[in-house]
């Protein structure tokens, strides 16, 4: 998979340094934005869908944005957070195309990219490290009118770290969803490009030039999932982050995403989110 660099679009939301003596246990938490974690001392868990992971120093550590996660800590433990933002210049999220290594070894550099990602952003970093505290849309939009307003020289700056401290992830990483039919990665390419249309199964069938029954049985196959399945998880996954970071209005919302019916749309989210779109931006503006 090949993409243009000049659609990739990382914003730092949220960088320092934070201290902790046992006190770094959060649950179930769940974010439109990445984290990046560099740790200098001690250890901690995180509990991640694939398993718990020991965090070491002299590491690097990479959460995906929309991934639950939860932390552990008994100890002292000390870190340095970047939360990422992906500004989307298109209809598809790059970094949201790969699967990531949770781990990498730091290179001897990172930890002066990280301090001076620190240095230049000193007004991002967190008052304290409950996500209930910052991970809210008043926090989020706030930090994202915060880099429009720096300076032109910080903006490169920042984003010029950012893109070296993700290709020690970006290294390792693999297409996600990566498929042995070429039909259905075809397919894949198509859904991602086109997530904000109606897609419909019959023609997404033809393009891959096979019957629908035949064309759901191998997309489950190679993926896991049907692809009405998956269309809607990319779907709301979109919808989620324009509920946080947006003042739209909940029905342009839906119908940017193809969804004419607004009930059915609100029926879907809260079946898969477990609250309506209203209560999911409620949340995120306490």
């Amino acid at each position: 998979m090949n993409y243009p660099i000049d659609k990739l679009h990382l914003l730092t939301l949220n960088v320092g340094l934070a201290n902790h003596h046992g006190d770094w246990n959060w649950k179930n938490v769940r974010s439109p934005f990445a984290r990046l974690y560099y740790v200098t001392e001690g250890t901690a868990q995180i509990e991640m869908p694939s398993g718990v992971y020991t965090l070491t120093p002299h590491h690097l550590y990479f959460i995906p944005a929309y991934t639950k996660h939860s932390y552990i800590c008994d100890s002292t433990f000390s870190h340095y957070y970047i939360h990422i933002y992906e500004d989307l210049q298109s209809e598809m999220s790059i970094l949201e195309q790969w699967d990531y290594p949770m781990e990498v070894n730091a290179c001897n550099t990172d930890l002066e990219l990280v301090k001076r990602l620190c240095f230049i952003n000193p007004f991002l970093k967190l008052p304290q490290s409950n996500p209930d505290a910052y991970d809210n849309h008043q926090t989020l939009v706030s930090n994202l009118q915060l880099n429009q307003r720096r300076p032109f020289c910080d903006k490169v700056e920042s984003r010029g770290i950012l893109f070296v401290l993700m290709s020690r992830f970006l290294k390792y990483a693999t297409p996600k969803a990566e498929v042995r039919d070429d039909r259905i990665q075809v397919s894949l390419d198509y859904i991602r490009k086109n997530i904000g249309s109606r897609l419909d199964i019959d023609l997404l069938a033809d393009k891959a030039c096979m019957s629908k029954d035949h064309y759901i049985r191998v997309f489950k196959r190679e993926t896991g999932e049907t692809p009405n399945v998956y269309i809607t998880k990319r779907k709301l996954e979109k919808a989620e982050l324009s509920l946080v970071t947006t003042a739209l209005p909940i029905k342009s919302i839906a119908d940017s995403l193809g969804y004419d019916d607004y009930s059915y749309f609100n029926r879907i989210f809260k079946k898969n989110a477990g609250v309506t779109p209203l209560q999911y931006r409620e949340s995120h503006f306490e």
